[in-house]
């Protein structure tokens, strides 16, 4: 096995020093506005992030390649990073990073004082397991925000934003989707919204509540790809189990709805890709929520 360079010695106690030391924490709105540079120092690796398995991270390679890029960016005129870090606010100090490992390895090696970050507040387990435990209701909906929910502003077939002249963002919420929302929700189900995407939670509770739709759980940042399944996810998936005994997943052109004490499934095509999009689904949703009322 080759000898470690310095720099690989430091990253590999960096990353072991971190284990069981930090809790994540919620930044204010404030400190998520304000603060778009942190020190290098004041950010530390994620010991649940692939880069910090032993048998898996960090790619030198990918490091040394971040160190040409920034290094090229710098000669071109250009910031040296392009896209901020995402990071998180942790006890008892610091940030820890959500994505952007090799980056900010990359930043240190190149001997970068800081690095643009963006602090967003990822749903934790500790707050997952909070929103099952406090829930009275037994089924829940599941979405997709990125594939189901959000539409271009341009879309024919998006909500009017409620209270809100004019607005940056030029994603829009799908016609529909707050009354079928409230539908399940008058019926006992729990609303559950997944993205692959590093939206903050808090960012997202305000942007369901401005269409006044009760969301019960939010979880960010699914498109990390991992491996292996570590068992606190294992725990995590009996946990939801263990609660909803019936799972109604709501796809662009499909319902499908689990039960997951007999494993068995009913699948419904959704025809509708318009404004009687919401309304079909509403429809078909009736026979099993009947069946089971």
């Amino acid at each position: 096995m080759p000898k470690r360079t310095e720099f690989e010695e430091w990253l590999y106690n960096e990353i072991e020093s971190q284990k069981g030391l930090y809790v994540p924490v919620t930044a204010s709105i404030f400190e998520r506005l304000l603060i778009t540079k942190l020190s290098c120092d004041k950010i530390h690796p994620n010991p649940e992030d692939e880069f910090c398995f032993p048998e898996i991270g960090p790619s030198f390679r990918i490091i040394s390649n971040y160190v040409n890029e920034f290094r090229e960016n710098v000669q071109n005129g250009y910031p040296a990073i392009q896209e901020p870090l995402m990071v998180g606010k942790v006890h008892p100090s610091g940030y820890m990073l959500i994505n952007g490992h090799h980056r900010w390895a990359a930043a240190m090696k190149s001997g970068f004082k800081t690095v643009p970050v963006k602090i967003i507040n990822m749903t934790t387990p500790a707050d997952i397991r909070r929103m099952i435990e406090n829930s009275k209701h037994d089924k829940r909906v599941t979405m997709d925000l990125d594939e189901v929910i959000l539409r271009d502003a341009n879309d024919p077939y998006i909500e009017k934003v409620p209270g809100l002249r004019g607005g940056k963002s030029n994603q829009r919420m799908r016609l529909g989707i707050p009354a079928l929302l409230r539908f399940f929700n008058t019926h006992g189900y729990d609303i559950w919204i997944y993205s692959a995407n590093y939206y903050s939670i808090d960012d997202l509770q305000r942007y369901f509540r401005r269409y006044s739709v009760h969301v019960d759980g939010i979880i960010t940042g699914t498109s990390k790809k991992k491996v292996s399944e570590s068992e606190a996810e294992k725990n995590m998936a009996a946990l939801f189990a263990n609660k909803y005994g019936q799972t109604v997943h709501i796809d662009n052109d499909m319902v499908l709805v689990t039960h997951s004490g007999s494993g068995d499934f009913d699948e419904m095509a959704i025809e509708a890709t318009g404004s009687d999009w919401s309304k079909e689904i509403i429809e078909k949703s009736k026979s099993f929520i009947e069946a089971k009322e």
